[in-house]
């Protein structure tokens, strides 16, 4: 429980009880288990946080225990977290890239770190907002050295210039959410440490990642990072 207004977090994103995906990867679970589980007896309450927003963590018992197990041990627990992952943000964020042109891999990584602490959609902290907001801010060319231009509003900007812009929507995003949701105690402000990693990226030049990339850890120290396609099932 990280007191952020979600309630329990868990798995590979992050989900979350009180915003309904941890439900969304508990039921893709149950059709691969074919909905007799050990998370099967927590399932109405667990319906009924998802379906109210309720950051309360009463009433589901081992919850944590059991995700934590089913982790370790069931390939397909795994397999329901990839799915939920890919259709709830990897899809949704990759669609934003393209949409935008982007083209370097540390503003389509940006992209799905964003949407799964911001959400994918178009509410005043999600993603979809953060751009529109971003893009609001390019009323002219804008020059770089990264290689690929984008087409903002009819101008010509270049990639890493709109992404230093992003980074800096999101950063004042975070220090002043603008949905009441996530305006709960100093969670959100205290996790501009994300932004700051992409940042270090940039002045490294981190523009591709194949094979690995020098990014900053969540205590603010510099460290590499492995990057591989394939993913455990």
């Amino acid at each position: 429980n990280l007191h952020d207004g979600r309630g329990f977090t868990a798995g590979i994103v992050g989900y979350c009880t009180g915003t309904g995906d941890a439900w969304d990867v508990i039921q893709e679970y149950h059709k691969l288990t074919g909905g007799n589980d050990e998370f099967s007896p927590l399932d109405s309450r667990l319906k009924k946080l998802a379906d109210s927003g309720s950051d309360s963590t009463s009433g589901i018992g081992n919850y944590c225990k059991i995700w934590e197990k089913l982790g370790k041990s069931d390939a397909r627990f795994r397999q329901a977290q990839d799915i939920i992952r890919d259709n709830t943000y990897i899809q949704p964020a990759n669609k934003y890239s393209n949409d935008l042109g982007l083209r370097l891999s540390i503003s389509q990584g940006q992209m799905y770190d964003t949407g799964v602490q911001h959400g994918t959609g178009h509410d005043a902290d999600g993603l979809g907002s953060l751009i529109k907001r971003t893009n609001s801010k390019f009323n002219s060319d804008a020059a770089g050295d990264s290689g690929s231009t984008l087409n903002i509003n009819g101008h010509q900007v270049d990639e890493i210039v709109w992404l230093k812009k992003f980074l800096d929507v999101r950063t004042d995003d975070l220090k002043h959410p603008r949905e009441s949701d996530n305006q709960g105690g100093n969670y959100w402000a205290s996790t501009v440490y994300r932004v700051k990693s992409y940042r270090y990226a940039i002045d490294q030049k981190e523009y591709n990642w194949n094979g690995s990339v020098r990014i900053l850890d969540n205590d603010g120290k510099p460290t590499t990072v492995s990057c591989k396609s394939n993913r455990r099932r």
